[in-house]
């Protein structure tokens, strides 16, 4: 048997649309993997009653068949699936991981990026990497079609994840098809000043570079009371706030010791809006962990 714990991440980060992510310190999905005649799939843990144990319909069942590698799969839900926070990239990138590991193939960490991205695709209808590259690698990862570029980076986080659904399809559609030069040029703005957040460790630059008026104000009016958590976080001392991937997450920047009253903040603002809500007092974190021989 191999073991593989893969973290939730973030996608987008505002400005970054499908092209940045970041792992995040938790919560995180647990994958194990037996050799077998074909590929069977158990689901537990949290919001396992809504993910299929189908191979043709659950991301692992098709990372499994891209590595001609059949198994018994378990996967231990920590992350909620449509949660923004990058639920089917972590148990594909586990998967990619300890079905690597456990018929030998040899695969680097970075080959096995774009093998998780199929999986990923069998949930959004789309290969995308930038869940599934942060999971399997760590830290703040910039991806461009197939090349990944990854920064180490140290950077707090309050992950707030609301009692709302929303697809990764769902999602999509409301991402407007077009932008004005405007637009794409306060975007390249807001993108490298993140980046330069990112490689100085600097939660002021990262939160100021989340900032976005295309893709973000759109994904926003699907997430009851967003305005007001977005407004209480800032107020509790975040340095910049923006939607988690397709959301209904909420992803909040900060430093350190602000960690606990955005959270506080956050979890309340939601209440008042009549939602229930969660929140994770994390950092930017490393990429899956292999426990072999379990």
């Amino acid at each position: 048997m191999v073991t593989v714990r893969a973290p939730a991440t973030s996608a987008n980060l505002g400005s970054g649309f499908d092209v940045f992510g970041a792992a995040l310190g938790r919560p995180a999905d647990v994958v194990r993997v037996e050799k077998a005649d074909r590929t069977t799939i158990d689901v537990t843990g949290y919001g396992s009653e809504f993910i299929p144990e189908d191979p043709d319909a659950n991301t692992v069942g098709a990372v499994a068949e891209a590595l001609d590698a059949p198994a018994h799969i378990r996967i231990d839900k920590g992350i909620r699936p449509s949660s923004g926070l990058g639920s089917s990239g972590a148990s594909a990138a586990a998967a990619a991981l300890a079905l690597n590991e456990l018929y030998d193939r040899g695969l680097s960490r970075r080959d096995l990026v774009p093998i998780a991205g199929k999986g990923e695709a069998t949930v959004s209808g789309e290969v995308h990497l930038d869940n599934v590259a942060p999971a399997l690698l760590g830290g703040f990862t910039v991806a461009t079609g197939r090349d990944v570029t990854v920064v180490d980076a140290d950077i707090p986080l309050v992950a707030c994840l609301p009692e709302i659904a929303i697809s990764t399809r769902d999602a999509r559609d409301v991402v407007p098809a077009g932008a004005t030069m405007d637009q794409l040029v306060y975007t390249v703005g807001r993108a490298a000043t993140l980046t330069t957040g990112m490689c100085r460790d600097d939660p002021r630059l990262v939160g100021k570079g989340m900032h976005d008026r295309l893709v973000t104000p759109a994904r926003a009016d699907l997430i009851s009371g967003y305005n007001e958590v977005r407004e209480a976080a800032l107020a509790a001392g975040a340095t910049g706030v923006t939607v988690s991937g397709a959301g209904p997450g909420v992803l909040a920047a900060c430093y350190p010791d602000d960690r606990h009253d955005i959270a506080s903040a956050m979890v309340g603002a939601f209440s008042e809006a009549g939602v229930d809500a969660r929140a994770y007092q994390t950092k930017i974190g490393r990429g899956a962990t292999l426990y072999p021989d379990d």
